[in-house]
């Protein structure tokens, strides 16, 4: 999309605060003062067997992007695609979870469009709000800045675990497998994927806006170094992130997967794009790295919260009980040293 930029000049459209020529979350249209329209839209095939969750997590999923430039949800439509001989139940099924997490954020569906597919898919095309001058972007990370994850990593990796050892594996596939010695999918872990993914960002964006965050991106397809990577090559030039891999908070079971071969394309992917960036230690284990460089659905915010802002940062996820994990900091240096 980016290629074309020079078609939409920023200098010519001076009220796009965020369009093509960033690699940001979402696009940003100035209305005055102190309004701003946020849109982005988002939406994917089925990851889970159920599907009332699967409209869930991918209405969860599509509007994380506008809690990740720092906003709030005004109103969604639906986009979705489905076979021809798709059950009517089922289709309804995906609409009302898209449309409980919706409402969840205090925003409604307004519409939408629906077209035959082979594969079904789902999401949304959103529409939020946020103040001009209050808006996170990818890029403005600064040195001393620390930095911190509100959700734990592996929703990607257990989604792939879950789709290669469930239902449609076929018995002789499945002997294969456990002669290999590869683990069966826990479903305590499955649920607990499931769980990280339903959770919106919302009272994480909130907590980021109570601290002046300005810095901040959510965590999906390029994995938390690919998407750290992007903050990086939008800050200020000589600005990089120290990354304690100890520190990064991991779902039950994600470095069991990895270990059995359950990984998705972004593992493979990701590194391509992105490792010129990111430097390890020596005593990082490749398990852990592929876990950084997964792929995450509905994954939580990155955010570089300013250092004297830290206090305040806590004490507002605790008053709303949002988990949230310091990972690392800004510091003055190329790139990403994961350590």
């Amino acid at each position: 999309m980016r290629q074309l930029a020079g078609f939409f000049p920023a200098t010519a459209y001076p009220d796009v605060l965020v369009g093509l020529g960033e690699p940001d979350d979402a696009a940003i249209y100035r209305l005055d003062d102190t309004r701003a329209l946020i849109n982005t839209t988002d939406f994917f095939t089925p990851i889970v067997d159920d599907p009332w969750t699967f409209g869930a997590i991918a209405a969860a999923n599509a509007m994380s992007d506008v809690y990740a430039m720092g906003g709030e949800v005004l109103f969604a439509l639906n986009i979705a695609g489905f076979p021809s001989d798709m059950e009517a139940g089922t289709i309804a099924q995906i609409f009302a979870g898209g449309a409980v997490k919706v409402r969840e954020a205090g925003a409604a569906i307004a519409g939408g469009h629906t077209v035959n597919s082979p594969e079904p898919f789902y999401g949304l095309a959103v529409t939020g709000m946020v103040h001009p001058d209050h808006v996170m972007r990818k890029g403005g990370a600064h040195p001393g800045d620390q930095l911190f994850l509100t959700k734990p990593l592996g929703t990607g990796i257990i989604a792939t675990t879950a789709k290669r050892t469930g239902p449609a594996e076929s018995d002789e596939d499945r002997q294969a497998r456990q002669a290999q010695g590869k683990p069966d999918l826990d479903v305590r872990d499955l649920d607990a994927a499931v769980v990280s993914m339903l959770r919106l960002n919302q009272a994480a964006a909130r907590a980021a806006r109570a601290a002046d965050v300005r810095a901040a991106t959510d965590i999906t397809g390029f994995g938390l170094l690919g998407h750290a990577s992007e903050m990086v090559l939008g800050s200020e030039p000589g600005v990089g992130f120290v990354i304690e891999a100890a520190a990064v908070p991991v779902l039950s079971g994600a470095f069991r997967y990895v270990e059995a071969g359950y990984v998705a394309r972004g593992a493979r992917l990701n590194p391509g794009h992105f490792g010129e960036h990111v430097h390890f230690a020596d005593a990082i284990p490749a398990t852990l790295r592929t876990v950084l460089w997964e792929s995450e659905t509905s994954g939580g915010l990155l955010l570089a919260v300013p250092p004297a802002q830290v206090r305040v940062f806590e004490q507002a996820c605790a008053k709303v009980e949002q988990s949230v994990w310091r990972i690392g900091e800004v510091v003055r240096r190329e790139g990403i040293q994961v350590i």
